[in-house]
C-alpha cells in the first residue's frame, strides 16, 4: 500500500470528472489526495499532468499517483518520460491490480471515455492497496520473476542496450514456476 495513504492525482479535461469522483472516494477511505489539478478552468493539456505527475513520483514526493485523460494513453505516454516513473493503463479491476502487484507500477492512467466512476474507484482501490508480489504469495517464483523486469526496467540504459546487440547488458534471472491451479488472474 502506498506510504502513509496518500497519493498524487491529475487529470485533463476529458479525465476531470472521473479523477474528482475518484479522489473523493479516495478520500472518503482515509486517503490523503493531493489534486495538482483542483478546479476545471484552465486545466493544462494531459501531456503537461503527465509530466508533473512523473515529476512528483520522481522527486520522491510520492509513492503512486494517478492520471486521468480520455483514453488514459498520452497522459501515460508523458508521465513514462519522467525518469522513475512505471506507468501503467488499465481498463480493468484484475489490470489494475496486476499494474501494482506484477509490475511494481507507480502511476495508473484511466480514461474517462471507457471508464466509469465505480469502476475507476475500484481500480484505484485495488491500484493502491497492492505491491510488488501481493496477491501471488503461492506462485513460486513471481516476485523474483517481476522483481527483475522492474529493475531491469529501472536501469534500463538504451545507448548499452544498443552497443550490447540489442541484448540486455548483464541479464539477471529468475525462475517462474507454474501458474497455480485456480488463479484466474
Amino acid at each position: 500500500m502506498s506510504a502513509e495513504k496518500q497519493v498524487v492525482v491529475g487529470a485533463d479535461f476529458a479525465g476531470f470528472p472521473l479523477k474528482s469522483a475518484v479522489a473523493d472516494h479516495l478520500r472518503e477511505r482515509g486517503w490523503e489526495v493531493v489534486d495538482i489539478t483542483p478546479s476545471d478552468e484552465n486545466l493544462p493539456m494531459y501531456h503537461r499532468v503527465g509530466f508533473r505527475l512523473g515529476a512528483e513520483l520522481a522527486e520522491g514526493n510520492f509513492a503512486k499517483a494517478l492520471a486521468f485523460c480520455g483514453t488514459g494513453m498520452g497522459i501515460h505516454i508523458a508521465a513514462s518520460k519522467v525518469p522513475h516513473v512505471h506507468a501503467a493503463v488499465a481498463e480493468s479491476v484484475p489490470a489494475a491490480l496486476r499494474a501494482a502487484a506484477a509490475n511494481n507500477a507507480n502511476l495508473l492512467a484511466m480514461g474517462a471515455f471507457y471508464i466509469g466512476a465505480p469502476l475507476g474507484m475500484a481500480m484505484a482501490d485495488a491500484f493502491l492497496e497492492a505491491e510488488l508480489g501481493s496477491g501471488y504469495e503461492n506462485w513460486p517464483g513471481f516476485y523474483e520473476y517481476h522483481h527483475i523486469g522492474y529493475l531491469e526496467c529501472e536501469n534500463f540504459d538504451y545507448e548499452a542496450y544498443k552497443a550490447n546487440n540489442f541484448e540486455v547488458v548483464d541479464p539477471m534471472e529468475a525462475t517462474l514456476g507454474d501458474q497455480p491451479i485456480g488463479l484466474a488472474y
